[in-house]
């Protein structure tokens, strides 16, 4: 999750009224692959990185502050972004607010209050009723299934990978996508249940052509 990409909505203030179509002008400009040098206040090392925007709006200015929304990739710093957009303007420019939206495919309309949670917990604990708490507790296969390739084994090469061992060829039926040698993937059951986390050893075009031999080793066992 922590590489998927990110999407925030945030204000931005101008330390002096820049005209809306020149703030505009310059979101465009910063589009697409920008250089980053994090903020001294960073909890990573401060060397020069190339991030992605995958997209910057502007939603409202109101005299020295502008209300924005940036889709980004991940690792990008949005408070030193503002203010590389104000050196650009030719002006002073500093992040005020910033609030995340969105991570990879799960978006803050998903989310619950703490009442809620409290609620479907109390109810769940007390009086067995599980709805409420398997709508706020997300599986893990939601997770993966939307971040990771998956490999479909046969149920009897099951057992071997819930144990640890290595995933063969004779026990994959299909691949859903195109999987590079040293790829992260899912193993999976046909059902879609989630057995492992693994590390191929072979791409997919090797597996297909292959009739034996290891074709990714698990990570880490989820059943």
């Amino acid at each position: 999750m922590l590489k998927t990409e990110k999407e925030y909505v945030g204000v931005m203030k101008l330390h002096r009224d820049i005209p809306e179509e020149n703030v505009r002008n310059v979101f465009e400009v910063f589009k697409g692959e920008i250089y980053q040098v994090p903020p001294s206040r960073a909890a990573v090392k401060r060397s020069l990185r190339v991030r992605k925007i995958h997209e910057l709006k502007l939603l409202q200015k109101k005299g020295k502050f502008v209300l924005f929304q940036v889709n980004c990739q991940s690792g990008t710093y949005v408070r030193k972004l503002c203010v590389d957009i104000g050196r650009v303007l030719k002006v002073r420019a500093n992040m005020v607010s910033l609030r995340r939206i969105k991570t990879g495919t799960f978006h803050e309309d998903q989310s619950f209050t703490l009442p809620q949670i409290t609620l479907a917990y109390y109810l769940w604990k007390t009086r067995g009723v599980e709805e409420p708490i398997r709508e706020v507790v997300k599986p893990l296969d939601s997770v993966l299934n939307n971040l990771l390739p998956a490999i479909l084994i046969k149920d009897s090469a099951v057992e071997p990978v819930k144990n640890g061992f290595p995933l063969m060829i004779p026990g994959i039926i299909a691949l859903s996508s195109k999987v590079p040698r040293g790829g992260i993937v899912s193993i999976q059951k046909l059902n879609g249940e989630i057995i492992a986390v693994a590390k191929t050893v072979l791409s997919s075009e090797e597996i297909y052509k292959k009739k034996r031999g290891v074709a990714a080793k698990p990570i880490k066992v989820l059943v």
